[in-house]
């Protein structure tokens, strides 16, 4: 683990990892939120860098303009719904400095997983979707494609193909499992190769899940 406070996690499981896995966590929670599911994982012999970033401070109108850690700013219910679109777009400049990041390290695009849990997972695919080179992959947990109206003309050719992992619990009463479907839908027709779970459970994590998040990542970190 490194770095002040508000810099990212970081935690290499083995000496010279030649692939990332940059994750963001969920509205209100911070990098820390998922570190303890590294040692949950089954991970590939490959060593890997998970960084786990910080989401900036900033009120969150759904939740009366408190302040915590948020992607974007959430307005209103999921039907109703304005999309803080300058926010999700910041947090997507944010992520692709990291990606560059890894770059400079010595780990390119191509060995790079965006994942992201909600708002997390939304960043993700907003990000990876119209990432200008081939990344490794893209998992998005308990989350939708946002600002879906623009993916088709701002989707760049070079992720057509990349495997994307897409997980929901069939009892989310955050982001419901029509919008998720939804998302899956529209990348599906999009040419997306989508790996689609359904659990049973709410807006969380679950252990079957955590699984197949170890089975996805071997197939494409090997």
């Amino acid at each position: 683990m490194s770095g002040p406070a508000d810099a990212p996690i970081e935690i290499e499981t083995g000496r010279d990892p030649s692939h990332a896995v940059i994750w963001l966590h969920g509205l209100g929670a911070d990098g820390n939120d998922f570190v303890p599911l590294i040692e949950e994982l089954d991970l590939p012999p490959t060593p890997l860098r998970f960084v786990f970033p910080n989401a900036p401070m900033q009120p969150v109108t759904i939740n009366h303009g408190y302040v915590m850690r948020a992607w974007y700013d959430i307005a209103g219910s999921e039907s109703g719904r304005r999309e803080d679109e300058s926010g999700v777009r910041a947090s997507q400049a944010a992520l692709e400095a990291l990606i560059a990041r890894e770059d400079a390290r010595g780990i390119a695009p191509e060995r790079v997983v965006l994942a992201g849990f909600s708002q997390g997972g939304a960043i993700a695919l907003q990000t990876g979707l119209r990432h200008a080179r081939r990344l490794a992959g893209i998992m998005g947990l308990s989350t939708y494609v946002p600002l879906a109206h623009t993916l088709q003309t701002e989707r760049h050719p070079a992720n057509l193909a990349t495997p994307i992992f897409l997980a929901h619990g069939v009892e989310d009463d955050v982001i419901s499992l029509h919008a998720a479907r939804r998302s899956r839908d529209l990348l599906e027709g999009l040419g997306y190769p989508v790996q689609w779970h359904e659990y049973p459970m709410p807006h969380s994590v679950c252990v079957q899940e955590i699984g197949d998040i170890g089975a996805w990542l071997h197939r494409i970190v090997l």
